[in-house]
């Protein structure tokens, strides 16, 4: 096709008024077989006591109705609340809380109020009981319940105040919980004003200060009183037995943890000036460390507004950072400081240093270490040995040093060098326990010679997870065990360290996902879950990772399924393929194989496997590496490299005589969907596209994108080859923009689908918009889920199948 410069066009379009849809019709629903899946019971939540001698099962409730979504919130500094509840408007909730012993014994069921949601459940950090709050009338209550053959109890009435979270934390005693409420007495939400108060007014001093795309803004004076009535909370001390007690002063406290040994809490307390430009993790805050009657024991750091970061994904806020408590130690703080001014542009032997200050917070900090990148994580195991993670985004590099804490000037020791995104060498995930306190430290072995390591176990034949020993003294590392086809299992826990006792999650193509205690010595397994198939009319589907390669080399890998009952003899069927492109910075990470054929696949939510039941075969996320190469950021090809790997996909498919060049169409979600327009208007690859929630013109993004950290100012050209928008003119297959009304997601506000479609229709494009009312990035209620699976299906048989009749508006 004809290259063309679209710069001017881009912004002259992104001034259309959007045009309206031909008419709001009710919600359809997908046929009969898909319907009794999106109905069934879904499979509970698990959570391993502190102890690991029980598992929690928590009873999820189906898909909500679209009442309970569209329930009026309220939408202020990038976070989504229930004015009724003052917590999360996409709470997760349980219906039913069960216990099951690790080892022998019966799943026993604790006895829960008819009709109550529960949510924000917690075990102590004894093992010993269970807290959770419930929605109930005005707001959410706090119950506690003992994990064996109980009745909950309540011990706080609807006051709680979980606008940041969950918004009660068990202190290290067991004994009692420390929780925000909302303040007494503070009447009914600001009102809107009915005549205007005057012009909002922002003003830039000419500093850089660039910042990507943020929905749910505060806009005016009465967003941030509304923003004051709901986030503003105070302190309170729950005892087990006796009465709550209030401590300190109301503020808009975003975090509140308890010291180790439950002397001190570490506060983060909110602070004018707000922004309209950026959401509340970038507002004013102050760190403080108060005592348990809320008198403010030590000022760590008050942070300024954070509204002109660079754009780089190394960049961090100057001055301390991430405080937090060190989990191996009474009551000592820990914090980052960057020592670039947190710009990555600006030279620096060191990037970061990191500092502690224990109790009583009277002495000057000590320096515990200094890193050549970013401080990632902390792994505290004891008073002479912790494990620092640093990286650095641009080069992809991760290292890992074991250092003294009590004696910081020692010489730290490397244990890990490697690229984050070479899965194959990935070696796996510290395991912790939480002790006494209720705060994660490094599990070792008895006498502290050894610790463990869980990965995915990537490699050339697909995901094998497996548990490594390691010797503390030497970085020698010995593989305890490693998962074995046909199973696909992973370790969840270490039971016991010397034992050799392990939880595992274990599944195969035909056995559902259930928890195990393997004892690695003796070889045995016993079974603690039975969850069964949720969706047993997927059991004839067949599964298989496939590999293949693009033109310029690059390995990909995808997972094809196909229909029950299908016969390759037969030939060719429709196919669909469902795809979401991802930057590398090496040829060799991109073509590792992710994945594995051993999994036990069940659709949910609005599941594009469900076209399987419709007689179409699945490329289900067909590898679309974006590369960088040849000293160009990745996305300088992305076109290019886009299309290579749809056009291998395809080529694979019909070699293999499942699927013919006439009858495949491509779909994606979010940057699927702005990778679906792109392919449909840069090939002729596919007959028809599906693109759910997805951004179209990226000079509505012009700080940075995805992985793309440079501004439309720096490399304009990119921007405007990378837009779909550009090209919508070329768009010449049917496309269905599918988007939910209150997309909160960065970067894909609704109105990119609006334009996109009125670029598409103002060029005689084959194009349908649906909108889902109340609906955010992801699709929550049953009505919408079952409304764009009917959507889809009907596309699908209508522009690739060729079998159904018009859709109707």
């Amino acid at each position: 096709m004809r290259a063309t410069s679209f710069r001017g066009a881009i912004l002259a379009l992104a001034g259309f008024v959007p045009l309206s849809l031909a008419a709001q019709g009710p919600y359809r629903q997908p046929t009969p077989a898909i319907a009794r899946i999106l109905d069934a019971p879904l499979t509970p939540v698990v959570v391993a006591s502190p102890d690991r001698t029980r598992l929690l099962l928590l009873g999820r409730p189906s898909l909500p109705a679209i009442e309970e979504v569209a329930a009026p919130e309220a939408r202020l500094a990038g976070i989504r609340l229930n004015p009724r509840t003052n917590a999360s408007s996409r709470l997760a909730t349980y219906t039913s809380l069960a216990v099951v012993p690790i080892g022998v014994g019966a799943e026993q069921a604790i006895g829960l109020p008819a009709g109550i949601r529960v949510s924000n459940v917690s075990w102590s950090p004894d093992g010993r009981r269970i807290a959770f709050t419930a929605q109930e009338g005005p707001g959410l209550s706090l119950w506690v319940a003992e994990p064996v053959g109980s009745q909950a109890r309540k011990l706080v009435e609807p006051m709680l105040n979980g606008a940041f979270g969950a918004p009660c934390r068990w202190l290290p005693s067991s004994e009692a919980l420390v929780c925000s409420a909302i303040v007494e007495g503070r009447g009914q939400a600001p009102s809107a004003p009915v005549t205007p108060l005057g012009p909002v007014i922002q003003e830039s001093d000419g500093k850089v200060a660039p910042n990507r795309t943020y929905e749910d803004l505060l806009r005016n004076a009465h967003d941030e009183a509304l923003f004051e009535h709901y986030f503003t909370a105070q302190l309170m001390v729950v005892p087990l037995q006796g009465p709550a007690r209030r401590i300190g002063l109301p503020a808009i406290y975003s975090s509140v943890a308890p010291s180790p040994d439950g002397r001190y809490l570490l506060t983060e307390v909110v602070h004018r000036p707000y922004s309209y430009l950026v959401p509340v993790g970038r507002f004013p805050e102050r760190t403080e460390v108060l005592d348990l009657e809320g008198r403010v024991v030590r000022l760590v750091h008050d942070r300024g507004l954070l509204d002109n970061l660079p754009t780089s994904f190394d960049a961090v806020a100057p001055g301390p950072r991430a405080v937090a408590w060190r989990t191996d130690a009474p009551a000592t703080v820990i914090w980052t400081e960057a020592q670039d001014g947190g710009n990555p542009a600006t030279p620096a032997p060191l990037r970061d240093q990191v500092m502690m200050l224990a109790a009583p917070f009277t002495a000057a900090p000590t320096r515990l270490a200094g890193l050549e990148f970013r401080a990632r994580t902390f792994t505290w195991v004891r008073e002479d040995l912790a494990l620092i993670a640093e990286g650095w985004r641009k080069t992809r590099r991760t290292r890992t040093w074991a250092i003294n804490p009590s004696n910081p000037s020692q010489t730290p020791r490397l244990v890990f060098d490697h690229s984050s995104e070479d899965r194959y060498r990935d070696p796996g995930r510290w395991l912790t326990g939480v002790d006494r306190t209720g705060y994660p430290v490094l599990l070792t072995s008895r006498d502290g010679r050894f610790a463990f390591l869980a990965g995915q176990g990537a490699s050339p034949e697909g995901d094998r997870p497996f548990l490594d020993r390691m010797d503390l003294a030497t970085g020698k590392t010995e593989r305890l065990w490693r998962s074995e086809a046909p199973y696909f299992e992973e370790v969840v826990s270490v039971v016991d360290p010397d034992g050799g006792k392990v939880i595992t999650r274990r599944e195969s193509r035909t056995d559902a996902p259930n928890y195990f205690l393997r004892d690695l010595g003796r070889r045995q397994l016993i079974q603690l879950t039975r969850f069964t198939d949720p969706a047993p009319q997927f059991s004839g589907i067949t599964r298989e990772l496939i590999t293949y390669a693009r033109k310029d080399g690059v390995q990909l890998s995808a997972t094809l399924y196909l229909p029950s009952g299908y016969d390759r003899s037969k030939g060719a069927i429709p196919f669909f393929f469902w795809a979401y492109p991802r930057e590398f910075g090496s040829v060799e990470a991109a073509s590792q194989v992710t994945g594995s054929p051993h999994r036990f696949t069940r659709p949910g939510g609005a599941s594009h496997l469900f076209l399987l039941l419709e007689g179409y075969g699945i490329l289900d996320d067909p590898k679309m590496p974006i590369v960088a190469r040849n000293g160009l950021e990745s996305n300088d090809t992305y076109v290019e490299q886009l299309v290579a790997s749809a056009e291998a996909a395809v080529d694979t498919l019909v070699a293999m005589g499942v699927a013919d060049r006439s009858r495949i169409g491509i779909g994606g979600h979010s940057y699927g969907a702005f990778m679906t327009a792109n392919l449909l208007a840069h090939s002729d690859l596919f007959r028809a596209g599906i693109a759910r929630s997805g951004a179209y013109n990226r000079t509505l993004t012009p700080f940075g994108f995805q992985a793309e950290e440079r501004t439309y100012w720096e490399a304009p050209e990119v921007y405007e080859k990378m837009s779909p928008f550009t090209y919508a003119n070329r768009i010449k297959e049917p496309i269905l923009l599918i988007h939910g009304e209150a997309d909160d997601n960065s970067g894909t506000f609704p109105i990119q689908t609006e334009r996109m479609y009125s670029a598409l229709r103002g060029n005689g494009g084959t194009a349908r918009y649906v909108v889902l009312p109340a609906e955010a990035h992801g699709y929550r209620a049953r009505e919408s889920v079952g409304h764009t699976l009917h959507e889809m299906v009907s596309w699908m048989d209508r522009y690739v199948k060729g079998t159904s009749a018009a859709l109707t508006p």
